[in-house]
């Protein structure tokens, strides 16, 4: 088996490029980073079960989960264990009747169930050590040129940028262009 590092979402990110969405897995006792593009359904899914939000009807992944705990499994840890062709490729380890069952899965996917169980999220060293970033001192922080975290975005900042808006709209001297138009 290979060695596994422990990571946790850092963070879910969306490219200004494409509105994709990334998410930033870090690992736990490092400033290293492996960013993994996910579908747009499954960062939504995955936001909302970080943010401990419950949907008005079970989702994919809810239904999931009470698969597993009709079948009386549990959930061990989930894996990101290898990266072919820009595929990444990950594992949910179950537990069942004192069996160990890898089961294949999207590392989205995997993802989305360790964050509705709290469970540990490891990736392969060798994964790590081919696609995972160490930022620089000097470097822009990783998302810093093309995207912007969607958990950054909260209601200070909103309020700031409407205050900026606010001032703007102040500033602006509505009766002069009143009379620009009657000169025309």
């Amino acid at each position: 088996m290979p060695e596994m590092i422990e990571v946790i979402i850092d963070s879910i990110r969306v490219s200004l490029l494409n509105q994709q969405r990334i998410v930033i897995l870090r690992e736990i006792d490092a400033e290293r980073y492996l960013a993994i593009w996910i579908g747009i359904y499954e960062a939504e899914h995955l936001t909302m079960a970080l943010q401990d939000v419950a949907a008005a009807r079970p989702l994919t992944y809810d239904l999931m989960m009470k698969i597993v705990e009709e079948l009386n499994a549990t959930i061990s840890h989930v894996e990101v264990v290898a990266l072919r062709d820009e595929t990444f490729y990950g594992n949910i380890v179950l537990n069942l009747d004192g069996k160990t069952l890898n089961i294949d899965a999207r590392p989205s996917d995997a993802m989305n169930l360790a964050a509705r169980r709290r469970v540990p999220i490891y990736v392969s060293s060798e994964v790590m050590e081919s696609a995972g970033i160490v930022p620089e001192e000097d470097e822009v922080p990783l998302d810093a040129a093309d995207s912007i975290a969607v958990d950054d975005l909260d209601e200070s900042d909103e309020s700031e940028r409407l205050s900026i808006f606010e001032d703007f709209l102040e500033q602006l001297d509505l009766d002069d262009s009143e009379d620009e138009d009657d000169q025309n």
